[in-house]
């Protein structure tokens, strides 16, 4: 355990251009795009963030998705081992970003949709601003980065989870410690639809047995972007 913290901890403090960001994104839950052309199979030679990520792959702290050449952290241990590097080394954008998104879960717990819809536009302008939103996926990746802060109470969240009929993009578990204090989280994403559209999907879907124990502190959320008016929508409901 000691060593792999220092390995991680040695290798992501590198001043690589993108490298936050990258870990940023795969603490959130997504994945991240990786050239492995320019690493030269040694601990020595790094010139850019892709020999890094590289590098943590070969070590078995990444996990590597050679269909679409994307890396991502495995599992909860190890994620849980990325968050205490960057939190030991103060990362601002880390702390930045823990701010906004706590207040986004927050308000999410508390229904508070014009609150969650603000926050995500603001994480949209101020981080996310190189993400073209072209379609529902680059809106995946600012909400992933929105619900940061879900990593301390919630498991990694799962993606397009198979429903019966169809996906849901988003479900979030509490950790067993945190079950009685944060509701499951269902959130489905629409871009360029009326916010309503998204509950209405996930009402229409048959969840698996899996969810049905968190029926009694369960959250139905909706959130939309308009390409036109640039505006994110959100609405919730209790199960």
């Amino acid at each position: 355990q000691t060593s792999s913290y220092e390995s991680i901890h040695s290798l992501i403090q590198m001043n690589f251009d993108g490298l936050k960001e990258a870990v940023l994104e795969m603490l959130s839950g997504n994945e991240v795009k990786m050239q492995t052309t320019s690493f030269q199979n040694d601990m020595v030679s790094f010139k850019n963030m892709d020999d890094v990520l590289t590098a943590l792959v070969h070590l078995g702290y990444l996990g590597y998705n050679q269909t679409y050449k994307t890396v991502f952290i495995p599992n909860e241990e190890i994620r849980q081992e990325f968050v205490n590097s960057v939190s030991e080394d103060k990362w601002n954008d880390l702390i930045q970003f823990e701010r906004e998104s706590d207040t986004i879960l927050e308000a999410t717990c508390q229904m508070k949709t014009e609150v969650v819809a603000q926050q995500m536009e603001k994480i949209h302008n101020t981080y996310a601003s190189n993400i073209a939103y072209h379609n529902e996926n680059s809106l995946s990746s600012v909400l992933t980065i929105a619900y940061l802060s879900t990593l301390k109470y919630y498991f990694k969240p799962i993606r397009e989870l198979p429903t019966g009929r169809g996906f849901v993009d988003f479900v979030y578990i509490p950790k067993p410690e945190y079950k009685d204090y944060y509701p499951a989280l269902l959130v489905e994403l629409k871009w360029n639809h009326n916010v309503q559209s998204a509950l209405d999907q996930i009402k229409e879907k048959v969840y698996p047995q899996s969810i049905q124990e968190y029926t009694d502190n369960l959250l139905l959320v909706g959130i939309t972007y308009d390409p036109k008016t640039k505006e994110h929508r959100c609405k919730i409901e209790k199960f």
